[in-house]
Protein backbone atom coordinates (compact mmCIF):
# COMPACT_ATOMS: atom_id res chain seq x y z
CA UNK A 1 0.00 0.00 0.00
CA UNK A 2 1.11 3.88 -1.06
CA UNK A 3 0.87 6.22 2.18
CA UNK A 4 1.55 9.40 0.93
CA UNK A 5 1.37 12.90 2.74
CA UNK A 6 2.67 13.47 6.08
CA UNK A 7 1.72 11.13 8.00
CA UNK A 8 0.70 11.55 11.68
CA UNK A 9 1.33 8.89 13.37
CA UNK A 10 1.74 4.79 13.11
CA UNK A 11 -0.80 4.80 15.30
CA UNK A 12 -3.11 6.62 12.86
CA UNK A 13 -1.82 4.06 10.08
CA UNK A 14 -2.99 1.10 12.47
CA UNK A 15 -6.71 2.36 12.75
CA UNK A 16 -7.31 3.35 9.20
CA UNK A 17 -6.24 0.03 8.33
CA UNK A 18 -8.15 -1.11 10.94
CA UNK A 19 -11.23 0.55 9.52
CA UNK A 20 -10.72 -1.62 6.53
CA UNK A 21 -10.28 -4.74 8.59
CA UNK A 22 -14.00 -3.91 10.05
CA UNK A 23 -15.73 -3.13 6.80
CA UNK A 24 -14.39 -6.36 5.51
CA UNK A 25 -15.40 -8.80 8.56
CA UNK A 26 -18.97 -6.39 8.97
CA UNK A 27 -19.56 -7.30 5.17
CA UNK A 28 -19.03 -10.72 4.88
CA UNK A 29 -20.72 -11.69 8.29
CA UNK A 30 -23.96 -9.26 7.27
CA UNK A 31 -23.24 -7.26 10.70
CA UNK A 32 -24.93 -3.89 9.83
CA UNK A 33 -24.10 -2.23 13.51
CA UNK A 34 -20.45 -2.48 12.63
CA UNK A 35 -20.19 -1.11 9.51
CA UNK A 36 -22.37 1.58 10.49
CA UNK A 37 -20.16 2.58 13.37
CA UNK A 38 -17.80 3.45 10.91
CA UNK A 39 -19.66 6.36 9.77
CA UNK A 40 -19.87 9.72 11.42
CA UNK A 41 -23.27 11.07 12.05
CA UNK A 42 -23.22 13.71 9.01
CA UNK A 43 -21.91 11.03 6.76
CA UNK A 44 -22.44 11.14 2.86
CA UNK A 45 -22.18 7.59 1.18
CA UNK A 46 -22.86 6.59 -2.72
CA UNK A 47 -23.87 3.55 -3.42
CA UNK A 48 -21.82 1.11 -5.97
CA UNK A 49 -25.02 1.73 -8.10
CA UNK A 50 -24.58 5.79 -8.00
CA UNK A 51 -27.69 6.04 -5.11
CA UNK A 52 -26.67 8.95 -2.96
CA UNK A 53 -27.31 8.56 1.03
CA UNK A 54 -26.84 11.21 3.18
CA UNK A 55 -26.47 11.18 7.06
CA UNK A 56 -25.53 8.12 9.11
CA UNK A 57 -29.74 7.52 9.80
CA UNK A 58 -30.19 7.17 5.88
CA UNK A 59 -26.98 4.82 5.59
CA UNK A 60 -28.55 2.84 8.20
CA UNK A 61 -31.78 2.18 6.91
CA UNK A 62 -30.41 1.00 3.85
CA UNK A 63 -27.85 -0.88 5.21
CA UNK A 64 -30.40 -2.66 7.33
CA UNK A 65 -32.46 -3.11 4.47
CA UNK A 66 -29.49 -4.40 1.67
CA UNK A 67 -27.10 -6.46 3.92
CA UNK A 68 -28.95 -9.24 5.41
CA UNK A 69 -29.04 -12.09 2.89
CA UNK A 70 -26.43 -10.05 0.56
CA UNK A 71 -23.63 -12.45 0.72
CA UNK A 72 -25.77 -15.58 0.34
CA UNK A 73 -24.09 -16.53 -2.46
CA UNK A 74 -21.48 -13.67 -3.02
CA UNK A 75 -19.14 -11.54 -1.06
CA UNK A 76 -16.18 -9.35 -1.06
CA UNK A 77 -13.10 -8.70 0.40
CA UNK A 78 -11.31 -5.37 0.83
CA UNK A 79 -8.25 -4.15 0.71
CA UNK A 80 -6.41 -1.19 1.42
CA UNK A 81 -4.56 0.24 -2.01
CA UNK A 82 -3.14 4.19 -0.88
CA UNK A 83 -3.38 6.13 1.77
CA UNK A 84 -3.55 10.14 2.17
CA UNK A 85 -2.84 11.90 4.93
CA UNK A 86 -4.48 15.66 3.45
CA UNK A 87 -3.71 17.06 7.06
CA UNK A 88 -3.51 15.21 10.01
CA UNK A 89 -7.43 14.77 10.86
CA UNK A 90 -8.22 14.28 7.17
CA UNK A 91 -7.53 11.21 4.77
CA UNK A 92 -8.42 9.75 1.54
CA UNK A 93 -8.22 6.06 1.14
CA UNK A 94 -8.78 4.26 -1.76
CA UNK A 95 -9.80 0.37 -1.41
CA UNK A 96 -9.57 -2.33 -3.38
CA UNK A 97 -12.69 -4.65 -3.36
CA UNK A 98 -12.91 -8.26 -5.14
CA UNK A 99 -16.42 -9.53 -5.58
CA UNK A 100 -16.11 -13.70 -5.15
CA UNK A 101 -18.57 -16.64 -5.34
CA UNK A 102 -19.50 -18.15 -2.39
CA UNK A 103 -18.10 -21.78 -2.65
CA UNK A 104 -15.69 -21.80 -5.40
CA UNK A 105 -13.90 -17.88 -4.52
CA UNK A 106 -14.49 -17.35 -8.54
CA UNK A 107 -13.35 -14.04 -9.21
CA UNK A 108 -16.69 -12.17 -10.40
CA UNK A 109 -15.99 -7.93 -10.12
CA UNK A 110 -14.02 -5.66 -8.63
CA UNK A 111 -14.97 -2.66 -6.80
CA UNK A 112 -12.69 0.87 -6.28
CA UNK A 113 -13.97 2.32 -3.22
CA UNK A 114 -12.87 5.66 -2.09
CA UNK A 115 -13.25 6.65 1.92
CA UNK A 116 -12.79 10.13 2.95
CA UNK A 117 -11.77 9.94 6.88
CA UNK A 118 -11.73 12.34 9.35
CA UNK A 119 -10.39 11.61 13.30
CA UNK A 120 -12.58 13.15 16.04
CA UNK A 121 -11.53 12.44 19.87
CA UNK A 122 -9.07 10.30 18.56
CA UNK A 123 -10.90 7.82 16.61
CA UNK A 124 -11.36 8.12 13.01
CA UNK A 125 -14.30 7.51 10.73
CA UNK A 126 -15.83 7.49 7.50
CA UNK A 127 -17.14 11.13 6.68
CA UNK A 128 -17.75 10.38 2.82
CA UNK A 129 -17.59 7.45 0.70
CA UNK A 130 -17.80 6.16 -3.02
CA UNK A 131 -18.25 3.13 -3.86
CA UNK A 132 -17.31 2.23 -7.27
CA UNK A 133 -18.00 -0.77 -9.52
CA UNK A 134 -14.86 -1.13 -11.82
CA UNK A 135 -15.99 -2.25 -15.50
CA UNK A 136 -14.15 -3.76 -17.46
CA UNK A 137 -12.37 -2.14 -20.36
Amino acid sequence: MDITGTIPSQNDVDQILELVTTVDRAQRTEDADAFLSLFRADAVWVTGHGKRLYGRDVIAEFTRRVLPGATAETYATYEADHLLFVRPDIAVLNVNQTYLQRGDDKVLDHGSPVYFLAKEDGVWRIAAAQNTVVVAE
